[in-house]
């Protein structure tokens, strides 16, 4: 296999007595490039030597050794990931791709069940789970390891595996990672309703707890949220979620505490939105909550008792929670909620109210947007003349 580990950089292709039967083949072969990319010496060799093994179709460990060189220099090198994926399933053993099918008997019998897949991965590709172990956490970006390594479960069906591996790279390497969350996602939907070696065993337990904990490191994960929402409304329903009108409940409690202790997060106020309109609940049903949000801190002149200040409340429901104490309001995510709430009554007072919401999101809370928040207000109008 191509050594990167040692102090020394590898020889070239071109200077190995075990590759003098290879031809390479140039990018560039018979054409004159207009502007050429300046390649390393390294790239350009363990590339002309990729094209020339290609050329004569070869199936071999060197493949392995060659793609690996390929792909340590350019991860993203879609070719080389292909070739190599076909190279492990010619040389991996048969019985680690495909079960073998149950002795046929001259009797008619009973259908049999699907023969269970492989006790353990084969050794070779064990070793390639290793190796997208360190390639993934050091290309963690690069959408070719993922989809290679999606590849290879469906050969070693070891999914809680991947979930544990997946687990540690959110919460060492990179908690916000695109590709290591669908991944994840992938992972859950593909395998966590049977099917894996390890039996009956339900891959969604403790998601909503190992969510949770990534959330409490940072309420402001997006990413964290989204993944909150595939797993309580985006993939069925499980065993204990049975109860959707407890489960919404639950959720709704859960993101408006969320939002009392950090109001000026997006995510969790899209993620309002998403359960209310996923759940058909009109956003009218939390204008209780919303409205606090959009007023701003009471005068330090005021007396905590005086009368509708927030400080004046004695009993707090955990249900609406308030803003926490030093919170920055008006928040400009419940001013537009607040507006969308007034609009969708759709009347021309809704549409007034919500207007002077949307001046003041343009002017004053959030100027960044200002145009769109003044295409708001045309929609609406043009909206309201329509319909009368």
């Amino acid at each position: 296999m191509f050594d990167a580990s040692g102090d020394e950089d590898p020889p070239l292709f071109c200077e190995r007595k075990e590759w003098g039967d290879v031809v390479p083949v140039e990018q560039y072969e018979g054409v004159v490039p207009l502007a050429p990319i300046f390649y390393t010496e390294e790239y350009k060799d363990a590339t002309n030597y990729f094209r020339g093994i290609v050329k004569m179709n070869e199936r071999s460990l060197r493949v392995l050794e060659i793609t690996e060189a390929v792909i340590r220099l350019n991860p993203a090198h879609y070719s080389a990931w292909q070739y190599r994926y076909e190279t492990l399933l010619t040389l991996l053993p048969t019985s680690s791709l495909t079960p073998a099918a149950p002795p046929q008997t001259e009797q008619a019998p009973a259908p049999a069940p699907a023969p269970a897949p492989p006790t353990q991965p084969a050794p070779l590709l064990t070793r390639e789970l290793t190796l997208m172990d360190e390639l993934a956490t050091k290309f963690l970006k690069t959408y070719q390891v993922w989809h290679h390594r999606r590849l290879l479960l469906l050969l070693s069906r070891t999914p809680r595996r991947e979930l544990a591996f997946i687990r540690a790279g959110l919460v060492q390497v990179d908690a916000k990672n695109y590709h290591t969350w669908s991944y994840r996602q992938w992972v859950l939907a593909r395998f966590g309703f049977g099917g894996s070696k390890e039996g009956d065993e339900d891959l969604w337990d403790g998601e909503l707890d190992f969510v949770e904990e990534m959330l409490v490191k940072d309420v402001r994960n997006n990413s964290a949220w989204h993944h909150r929402f595939f797993v309580v409304w985006g993939c069925g329903v499980r065993a204990g979620e049975e109860d959707r009108v407890r489960v919404f409940k639950r959720e709704l409690t859960y993101v408006k505490q969320t939002i009392s202790l950090a109001p000026n997060n997006p995510s969790a106020w899209n993620y309002l939105r998403g359960i209310l309109e996923h759940n058909a609940m009109p956003f009218s049903l939390v204008k209780a909550f919303v409205l606090p949000y959009t007023l701003p801190l009471p005068s330090p002149s005021l007396s905590p008792s005086t009368p509708g200040t927030r400080a004046s409340v004695d009993i707090v429901d955990l249900e609406t929670p308030p803003p926490g104490e030093g919170a920055e309001l008006p928040c400009a995510g419940a001013v537009e909620f607040l507006a969308d709430i007034w609009e969708k009554e759709g009347s021309a007072e809704g549409v007034g109210k919500a207007t002077e919401l949307w001046k003041a999101l343009a002017n004053e809370h959030d100027t960044i947007r200002k145009k769109y928040w003044e295409w708001r207000i045309r929609e609406a109008h043009e909206a309201l003349k329509k319909k009368n």
